[in-house]
């Protein structure tokens, strides 16, 4: 992939603090108009890369490029084609919500003031705030708070947004919105960088993934790439289980489970079909048969060895 067509890409990336090192020769490559997930365990090295490529850290060595230009040295002339949502939202508490968003707006030298009013008003539309653009903000939850987030990182068109955690705080209803959101924009050309532990969410609407680990970065591609590299398991429904099981064994697999499923790992070279035709020549009896990859959360398990939070 050319230079042209990655949104972030680095380059031997890495940041020390004394004798710790937080990120380790980080080589990303972030594509045009991808929702790309960024994951990793608790102190992984995934918020000091976003501070990095936002320009809010500097690095220790490596060159970052975003949206084609150097960072920091091109930052006044990237940024203002960024939205992010680092480390969750701060706001005025006594203001409302659209008032908050005003001041953030008028902040920003680049964003047209004859147009203001309308933006922000759309910004709140968009993320589900219209009818709380009035509230003040301390009196707004978790998830409001989040979504003003949002809607300030939407205040102006951007070319890549940099979300950190965006669905936190956010019911399950709220998180169905703001995948939406997600989708939406992408589908209008932005790139989104999304960091989260979610990974329900990010197998839902992510295109590509990389997974950091130790602040070294252990995997990357497109998702489905990423499952691909993992084991395949096959389910066998059977009313011979017993014949089924010595028949999965002969094949070389090590058949799992109890009463009429029967699970195993397929091991490179086996095909499914292969497994089918055996069975059927033994004189199995088949009721289902079905073979899947590894989920992300396999994935991120084998890549890691660690778990990881998958609930809403």
């Amino acid at each position: 992939m050319s230079p042209a067509d990655l949104a972030i890409e680095t380059h031997a990336l890495s940041k020390t603090f004394g004798r710790q090192t937080a990120v380790d020769e980080l080589a990303l490559a972030v594509p045009r108009g991808s929702v790309f997930g960024f994951l990793g365990p608790n102190g992984s090295g995934k918020t000091t890369t976003i501070r990095m490529l936002l320009g809010l850290a500097s690095a220790t060595e490596g060159e970052i490029r975003v949206l084609g230009r150097e960072i920091p040295d091109a930052a006044a002339e990237v940024l203002p084609r960024v939205g992010a949502l680092v480390e969750g939202p701060a706001f005025y508490p006594f203001l409302s919500g659209r008032e908050n968003l005003r001041r953030f707006d008028t902040a920003n030298r680049h964003a047209p003031s004859a147009t203001r009013s309308a933006r922000v008003d759309a910004a709140l539309d968009r993320v589900g705030l219209g009818h709380a653009a009035r509230k003040a903000a301390h009196a707004y939850s978790l998830g409001m708070k989040q979504r003003l987030g949002l809607a300030n990182a939407l205040l102006t068109p951007r070319d890549l947004l940099t979300l950190d955690e965006p669905t936190n705080g956010l019911d399950p209803q709220g998180t169905r919105e703001v995948r939406s959101l997600i989708r939406s924009l992408a589908d209008e050309g932005t790139t989104v960088f999304l960091s989260s532990h979610l990974l329900a969410e990010v197998e839902q609407v992510c295109t590509h993934v990389a997974v950091m680990s130790t602040g070294r970065l252990v995997a990357q591609g497109s998702l489905d790439e990423l499952r691909a590299e993992g084991t395949v398991r096959i389910t066998v429904r059977t009313p011979d289980p017993a014949e089924a099981r010595r028949v999965l064994a002969t094949l070389g697999l090590a058949p799992d489970g109890d009463g009429d499923e029967i699970t195993a790992e397929l091991p490179a070279g086996i095909q499914p079909e292969v497994v089918t035709e055996a069975l059927v020549r033994a004189g199995v009896r088949v009721r289902g048969i079905a073979a899947a990859g590894a989920s992300l959360e396999d994935r991120f398990v084998a890549l890691t060895g660690e778990g990881f939070d998958v609930a809403e």
